[in-house]
């Protein structure tokens, strides 16, 4: 799947996210809105991740789905 594909269904996704990264708040994903910078920096922010682990992390998800 790709990103465009991500950012159409983000209302859809937003369970497979939470199920992933379980810290992430309902107003986190709403801010979000299906945008990678805002997952990632979300992500860097909740979980203390360095962002190349960040983008690995999105990268090995969206390879998933």
């Amino acid at each position: 799947m790709n990103w465009d594909r991500v950012e159409g269904n983000w209302k859809q996704l937003t369970g497979k996210v939470k199920e992933k990264w379980g810290k992430l708040t309902d107003d986190d994903l709403a801010q979000i809105n299906g945008s990678r910078e805002q997952l990632e920096g979300k992500l860097q922010a909740r979980y203390g991740y360095a962002k190349d682990q960040v983008k690995k992390d999105v990268d090995d998800w969206l390879g998933r789905m």
